[in-house]
């Protein structure tokens, strides 16, 4: 791919649905996505086919389609595979946000393809998308429990103060990388995201 800008057509926010979970580390996927949505005044809505919240609109000249599955997390394939195959949508042009446990509070990774670090909502979306591993992935780092704590308990968990002033920032940076990637290509977006620090 290079320096060329990636054919993106669908940008899909993982995340559980319903107050409980919101702005838990899990859905930093979904917080991300509707910053991005508000940034270009998309606006998302209840689409059941989809099994989710979606909207449409040009971002930096690109035509996207942006996703919220509403399954809950361990299905979010369901509504990625209904509205990729509804509108002939490759994995090569579908963006992934989701949060990571190896990676830091603030930190970010950028890549296409790869493997799928034991999260479930990216075997559901391989699954759905005929077993393709093709498509996009935004990481965001949320590490690991401390000490004894359970990784469910954690990942549902909402991130302490500090954890979120470095995640906070570390969205902000990633919604210009973003823009980089629709304007100058996966390289220099990939230099934005993964050399970021706080």
């Amino acid at each position: 791919m290079g320096n060329e800008v990636p054919p993106l057509r669908l940008v899909v926010g993982l995340g559980n649905p319903g107050p409980t979970y919101e702005h838990t580390r899990h859905n930093l996927g979904v917080d991300l996505l509707l910053r991005l949505a508000d940034s270009a005044r998309i606006s998302l809505l209840p689409e059941a086919r989809f099994h989710g919240l979606t909207g449409r609109g040009a971002i930096e000249g690109h035509d996207l389609r942006l996703l919220f599955p509403t399954t809950f997390m361990n299905e979010s394939g369901r509504s990625v595979g209904a509205l990729a195959t509804f509108y002939k949508i490759a994995p090569g042009e579908i963006l992934v946000i989701h949060d990571d446990l190896d990676l830091l509070p603030g930190q970010m990774r950028l890549k296409r393809g790869g493997g799928l670090a034991g999260h479930n909502g990216l075997k559901s979306i391989c699954a759905c998308l005929g077993g393709s591993q093709d498509f996009f992935r935004l990481r965001l780092g949320i590490g690991r429990p401390p000490g004894t704590g359970t990784t469910i308990n954690w990942v549902l968990g909402r991130p302490s103060r500090e954890e979120r002033e470095k995640i906070d920032a570390a969205a902000d940076h990633a919604l210009l990388a973003f823009s980089t990637l629709l304007t100058r290509g996966l390289d220099r977006a990939v230099e934005a995201v993964n050399g970021f620090r706080i």
